[in-house]
């Protein structure tokens, strides 16, 4: 019986309530938990932690991430740009280069930016302020709905709804599924002001994946990013275009948010399944592929 693949889930915030801590990604780290092999044993471990700092500064767990037992990091940049140290980036980029499995989601704006310091997969993710998408086009506000909130911001669509996505060329395996229409996944959490991911141009083993499209303008924006893992090389690694896509106040908006959220949410995930079921088999395929 093979041992199970350990997940890490981890925000960049320190555990404050009224803020997207790890605790509202709970049904995210259930689902994983949940998911057994055809012998019945479970096939992830997955400990579920937000950011906490040494006498130095630093997380006690990311400044030592290549040297720890997980095979993945499900990494959260939930912070205003000041969620991981340079330590912690080399850490995490050591990690991957010797195999680990690399997801990294933030959001709009500049929420996350401190994932841009990241070896390779750091390079997909662009903000307002730091690494802003290479067109100078796409410099403009999408969601207008929220003006508080700068680009990039693209509408998906409200909380608690969920968009249909495009797959991008070959359907890659993250987006697979025998039992969808056409073997492909449909759908994926919305979000009013998703961030912005791309493909670097010197990054050859990434490609996008996946795009959704702007509710407000109609632009079509990128919302997953895939780096190939590499023979005897660098791990697997995925760029996500939001975090919204994986929490709970997405899969159910019962759950809460922050009350810094003012968008009113929908309610259609609940009462149609199949974008709940569209997006667990994605979470599915994604803790799959990024596997060791």
């Amino acid at each position: 019986m093979a041992a199970p693949q350990r997940i890490l889930i981890q925000t960049t915030i320190p555990p404050v309530v009224d803020d997207w801590h790890v605790g509202r990604f709970s049904l995210l780290a259930q689902y994983l938990r949940g998911l057994r092999g055809e012998d019945g044993a479970a096939l992830f471990e997955v400990v579920a932690r937000d950011r906490a700092s040494a006498n130095d500064g630093a997380d006690p767990v990311l400044v030592n991430m290549d040297e720890s037992d997980f095979d993945q990091l499900w990494l959260f940049a939930v912070d205003v740009g000041d969620g991981l140290n340079a330590e912690e980036c080399a850490a995490i980029s050591r990690f991957r280069a010797a195999g680990g499995g690399l997801m990294v989601t933030r959001d709009h704006m500049d929420l996350g930016c401190c994932v841009c310091s990241l070896g390779g997969v750091g390079k997909a993710h662009h903000f307002h302020s730091t690494n802003p998408e290479p067109n100078p086009e796409s410099w403009r506000p999408d969601d207008l709905e929220t003006p508080s909130i700068l680009w990039p911001n693209y509408h998906s669509g409200s909380n608690g709804d969920f968009q249909t996505i495009r797959a991008e060329g070959a359907p890659h395996p993250l987006l697979r599924d025998p039992d969808a229409p056409g073997g492909v996944l449909p759908f994926l959490p919305a979000h009013p002001h998703e961030g912005a991911v791309g493909a670097p141009p010197d990054e050859p083993s990434a490609r996008v994946i996946a795009t959704g499209v702007s509710q407000t303008t109609g632009v079509r924006f990128n919302l997953a990013v895939a780096f190939e893992r590499e023979v005897g090389g660098a791990g697997a690694a995925v760029a996500q275009s939001t975090f919204h896509h994986f929490c709970d106040y997405n899969w159910d908006p019962r759950a809460g948010c922050p009350s810094f959220v003012s968008e009113r949410p929908s309610d259609r995930i609940l009462v149609d399944p199949r974008g709940r079921w569209s997006t667990e088999r994605y979470v599915r395929n994604l803790a799959t592929w990024l596997a060791r």
